[in-house]
């Protein structure tokens, strides 16, 4: 794999772990944000393995269209949710009402770190199958 890629996928990983401690501390609004990182960087990893520059967004489906091909094609909804955490979870004041119920859920903030795991897992495995092909 490029080093450049690999990169990226480190700093996912280590917004992954962040994401896991912060949602055992009840923090689910900082759960919500780092699983959003995350998959933004896994986004951005799979474009400069598949020898893309990534573009200078943090809109996760954007990002999530330009793959191709795409072996996180099935995780459009997934990521369209993750989407919505990038600015309300990190600002107090950030646009109203962009979070359905205000503040993230426990639950939320748990599925969010469930699809970003489930991303993640998915750019892997697909990074596998194509250094063997």
């Amino acid at each position: 794999m490029r080093a450049e890629a690999e990169r990226w996928f480190r700093f996912a990983e280590e917004d992954l772990r962040v994401a896991a401690l912060v949602f055992e501390e009840q923090i689910y609004t900082q759960t919500c944000f780092h699983a959003q990182q995350a998959v933004e960087k896994i986004l951005k990893g799979l474009l400069v393995y598949q020898e893309r520059l990534p573009p200078k967004t943090h809109a996760l489906l954007y990002l999530w269209e330009q793959l191709s091909p795409n072996p996180l094609s099935d995780f459009k909804e997934e990521i369209s949710l993750l989407n919505l955490f990038y600015a309300p979870t990190r600002y107090p004041d950030a646009l109203p009402g962009s979070l359905p119920d205000g503040y993230p859920s426990k639950d939320i903030a748990e599925k969010a770190l469930q699809w970003a795991t489930a991303i993640y897992q998915r750019a892997q495995e697909y990074i596998k199958r194509s250094a063997i092909e």
